[in-house]
């Protein structure tokens, strides 16, 4: 990397880089791929890793790897709930955003990686953010783990794609395949935790894992991570070799990451809990009504009957995951609304309730019809400060509940 090149990548730092490719010099001088995937890469670090890109000299791996890492946010989730100790193993070591934060809590960390280029990258960036403590190996994780001291803790990020670029899903056909690592990862970590795709069926992903570890480990603890209410992450925390013979039970941690500042967690602990009490008609209900809609990590959690059991709040139906209160409940993790109207699906009760709205943001929860569906049925564009929730209540009838914002 020369001097021309590294004084257009500062020159140009905030440029369309699609332009940019069109006038970039071409005499030579300027390398000028590296340079463009630099600026991109510093550009989309700025939302996705301030800190990172507030480092001079960091450089950034091709955009597909941009795109895969952690998020700043997600990964200072993890190093929260990692904490401290000896030494520590990132065995899927990418572009190295997960094991950065999660490695400050401990004495020594091996960043792990089978792609050279990424090795290099951890080797020039690992230092410049301070983590003298990390050494870079570039090898497979099952390579390492046939070499490597024993671990206090161990992280691991397998990849869902395959060979074509296709998402994987099932735990089995991730890179590396865990389950089959289990036995030798329960041999020389303590502690695992696993990043895995939040498409999974979590409950069904602790059952293969603790079937995969042959009585050698349990997991203690899922993570359901979303950041501003999109679910990113399922975070599996193993513990290893436990010997004591008791049967722990399985803590659920629903956290959204609202903002840098700002997390929302819902945490129970894992039990067949169905929802038991339900209006049997809200439609003699009391004013004012409140709904709620739980965040998308309680959703895929599925936890509702704890949720009933925290908050003072009822179940519109058993399948309908919308809950009512005749108080505001300002604390519940999710969206909040104020009910004005309900309206069945009868053609006069739907002209008289929703006169005068033209605009509407519809929802769809256990309901025969698509959001776009009901919509051209309602005649209604799409915005506006209405909202309208459409469901199904407990004595079967599809029902709509038009809100305001709390």
């Amino acid at each position: 990397m020369n001097d021309a090149t590294l004084d257009f990548i500062r020159l140009h730092a905030d440029d369309d880089v699609r332009q940019l490719a069109l006038r970039a010099p071409r005499d030579g001088s300027v390398d000028v791929p590296f340079a463009l995937n630099q600026i991109a890469g510093r550009q989309t670090a700025r939302k996705k890793l301030p800190s990172w890109a507030a480092v001079e000299g960091i450089l950034f791996p091709p955009h597909l790897n941009m795109e895969q890492c952690s998020s700043e946010q997600t990964a200072r989730y993890k190093a929260k709930v990692v904490g401290s100790g000896g030494k520590m193993a990132d065995l899927t070591g990418g572009f190295g955003v997960d094991c950065s934060f999660i490695s400050r809590g401990f004495n020594e960390c091996f960043y792990v990686e089978q792609s050279p280029s990424l090795c290099e990258l951890a080797r020039h960036n690992l230092p410049l953010l301070g983590l003298a403590q990390a050494t870079v190996v570039n090898t497979t994780a099952e390579g390492f783990l046939h070499t490597c001291p024993q671990l206090d803790f161990v992280f691991i990020d397998p990849a869902r794609r395959d060979a074509h670029g296709a998402r994987t899903y099932s735990l089995a056909d991730c890179t590396p395949d865990v389950l089959r690592l289990m036995p030798l990862l329960v041999l020389k970590a303590r502690r695992i935790m696993m990043k895995l795709s939040p498409m999974l069926d979590w409950r069904k992903a602790v059952a293969d894992v603790e079937r995969a570890a042959q009585g050698q480990a349990f997991v203690c603890g899922v993570h359901i991570v979303s950041v501003a209410n999109e679910c990113k992450e399922l975070l599996l925390d193993v513990r290893c070799n436990s010997n004591d013979g008791e049967k722990h039970p399985l803590r659920v941690v629903c956290a959204n990451l609202v903002s840098a500042d700002e997390t929302v967690v819902f945490e129970t602990f894992d039990s067949p809990s169905p929802i038991t009490h339900h209006p049997s008609s809200i439609t003699h209900h009391l004013s004012p009504l409140y709904l709620y809609e739980p965040n998308a990590s309680i959703m895929k959690a599925g936890c509702f009957g704890a949720l009933v059991a925290v908050y003072d709040v009822q179940a519109i139906a058993p399948n309908s995951h919308l809950f009512v209160s005749a108080h505001f409940i300002g604390n519940f993790p999710g969206r909040k609304f104020r009910v004005n109207h309900l309206a069945t699906m009868n053609k006069r009760d739907l002209r008289e309730t929703l006169a005068g709205i033209t605009h509407a943001n519809i929802s769809v929860r256990n309901f025969p019809l698509t959001a776009d569906q009901l919509r051209k049925r309602l005649r209604l564009k799409d915005g506006g400060t209405d909202y309208i929730f459409a469901t199904t209540d407990a004595e079967r009838r599809h029902i709509l509940l038009i809100c305001s914002g709390c």
